[in-house]
């Protein structure tokens, strides 16, 4: 019987753990956008991501402004944006197609 409680648990917190790591942060305010120098290109085939945020404890940071090497050739770096939410809006992070 302790046994299984033990496993009860620790799957309890898997899976508390698991709902968290997809939980999307909504603001009322959008944070306000630095200002920041863009450098030269590392090579001609590297892309400028211009903006993006990263939900660091519970609010957004800036981590954008930084050149990327395509994963693969004609990969398009679609740009993050906000998105509307009920009660305010979450940022939706940039990816590759």
């Amino acid at each position: 019987m302790e046994r299984f409680k033990k496993i009860f648990l620790m799957l309890a917190l898997i899976s508390c753990a698991a709902f968290q790591s997809h939980a999307q942060l909504i603001v009322n305010l959008r944070p306000a956008r630095p200002v920041y120098v863009r450098t030269v290109a590392p090579s001609p085939r590297h892309v400028w991501v211009e903006e993006e945020w990263e939900n660091r404890g519970g609010r957004y940071e800036w981590a954008g402004g930084h050149w990327v090497a395509p994963p693969r050739e004609g990969a398009r770096f679609v740009p993050g944006h906000w998105r509307r939410r009920p009660g305010g809006e979450v940022w939706i992070p940039g990816h590759w197609r």
